[in-house]
């Protein structure tokens, strides 16, 4: 007894660790580029374009009928297409909504936890890019055009560290065709600039809930954000894999796409900012929102012939990510400008076009190059407080100043919000965040200083040591400096230590 959902499990080439083997997609909107060699007579006369993933022929008629007891559908615009493509499986087919959509409306409540367990602060903005298996996607040449290998460190350099968290969702299929170590081998510098590479399988609609952008191609991901509302830019469209006639193939002829040879940041900001949600994708990912529970149940308990058990069918709830807090060991250019007690704040890993204020490099110690500590003038490090290895931040800050001359600023992040930092030329200071009276939204738009800090604490090191070499002086009772980001404005409090 076979119950397959419309993308097939055991389709010709399943098992392979060729990328391609297997899809998610919403909709079967894919046809097979790999062309699986059909078993039963084709007819000679007739024209036969490619088939379509998980609804033509040579997938559904191995040996001329079908071989499934239920071929599970999410709308009825697929039983349409199956039935003009491939009537024979028509009465296996079952319509009974899409899980794993239901799954993420769901946890809808609960976005802004994932959004923490992804390492997301308040007023970054999420940008998630994702890339479905086929060769012309993302991932692959992205339809010849192969913007990923210049993307990935542009993003990094033009979109500002702490107004934006980068990460990626990829298909299992690419993990399981190259291999995790190639992958991450692959995107090692990526990943160096703080891309977070999200677990294809247990985390991928979490992170999804939790993004304010998707940079994505032809596939379900990017279509399942648009159905949640979410902004996609397309950065590879698939058109020569697409089926015309499938809901994911209007999509993507109408949805905007990144030009990934003009400047990226405002593009992406505008995207999020202009985006008006679209109601066709979701009217489209099922016809049972909130019900596969229930009508899977209940074709399962039918082909098994057993009275169906009297208490509500439910799916499992999506879990809570593990909290994965970014970790940046790239050079990062940093820029500020100064007044009073508020400090603008602005890190990259390169050189955006049309920066401005005064810079400085800070660089973390488990840098790639070791030459670019020589240069550095902060340098960072993470770690617990108690760390025997390191001796504790003051030992530890007192050591880089002495390995490094040329470095001003040693500082070491012992928490979210908390670092220790020393200065050559003015003392050793404990920086914390300060915790706001207020909802951010009660804030208002202005700088949400009431709803209390939540910036990376190297960006509020960075910021001390621009005020100081303004010449600002730390009073003995201590101070609350701002260091204002992109996202808003973050209050830290300066005390002398030692």
């Amino acid at each position: 007894m076979d119950t397959l959902r419309n993308w097939p499990s055991r389709e010709p080439g399943a098992g392979s660790r060729e990328p391609g083997a297997g899809s998610r997609e919403p909709g079967a909107g894919s046809r097979d580029t790999r062309s699986p060699g059909p078993t039963h007579a084709p007819d000679p006369e007739a024209e036969s374009p490619e088939p379509t993933f998980g609804l033509s022929p040579e997938w559904l008629l191995p040996d001329g009928r079908p071989f499934v007891d239920g071929l599970v559908l999410s709308h009825p615009e697929q039983l349409e297409r199956l039935a003009r493509v491939c009537a024979e499986a028509v009465p296996s087919a079952v319509l009974a909504g899409d899980p794993c959509y239901d799954r993420m409306l769901a946890a809808r409540p609960y976005r802004d936890r994932f959004r923490r367990a992804l390492g997301v602060r308040r007023g970054q903005r999420l940008v998630v890019l994702n890339s479905t298996w086929n060769p012309e996607g993302l991932f692959g040449n992205g339809g010849g055009r192969d913007v990923l290998p210049g993307l990935l460190p542009r993003l990094a350099a033009e979109l500002p560290l702490d107004d934006y968290h980068l990460a990626a969702v990829l298909h299992p299929n690419i993990w399981y065709g190259h291999g995790p170590g190639q992958i991450r081998a692959w995107l090692d510098r990526a990943r160096r600039d703080g891309l977070a590479l999200i677990d294809p399988v247990h985390a991928w609609r979490q992170a999804l809930l939790a993004a304010d952008l998707v940079l994505g191609d032809f596939g379900a991901v990017s279509y399942y954000a648009a159905a949640l509302g979410t902004p996609v830019l397309l950065t590879a469209d698939g058109t020569d894999v697409l089926d015309t006639e499938a809901p994911l193939a209007d999509f993507v002829r109408h949805a905007p796409r990144l030009d990934p040879h003009a400047p990226l940041l405002p593009q992406v900001a505008r995207g999020i900012e202009a985006h008006r949600p679209d109601p066709a994708p979701a009217g489209f990912v099922t016809s049972a929102p909130g019900r596969s529970a229930g009508l899977l149940r209940g074709h399962f308990y039918a082909l098994m012939d057993l009275p169906e058990p009297t208490v509500p069918a439910s799916l499992e709830p999506l879990p809570l990510p593990p909290y994965t807090p970014r970790r940046v060991t790239s050079p990062l250019y940093v820029r500020t400008r100064a007044e009073g007690t508020d400090i603008a704040v602005e890190r990259s890993a390169g050189h955006p076009p049309g920066a401005f204020g005064d810079a400085h490099l800070a660089v973390h110690e488990e840098t790639r190059r070791a030459e670019d500590l020589d240069v550095a003038d902060v340098i960072t490090r993470d770690g617990r407080a108690d760390d025997p290895r390191l001796g504790g931040p003051g030992t530890w800050t007192g050591e880089v100043l002495r390995l490094h001359p040329h470095c001003a600023t040693a500082v070491y992040v012992t928490g979210p919000g908390t670092c220790v930092v020393r200065s050559r030329a003015h003392g050793t200071y404990r920086l914390a965040a300060e915790a706001g009276a207020g909802t951010e939204a009660e804030a208002g738009a202005d700088a949400g200083a009431d709803a209390g800090a939540d910036a990376d604490p190297a960006a509020y090191a960075s910021a001390l040591h621009a005020w100081l070499a303004y010449g600002g002086t730390v009073p003995a009772r201590g101070i609350v400096l701002r260091a204002h980001t992109g996202g808003g404005a973050h209050p830290f409090r300066v005390e002398a230590s030692g």
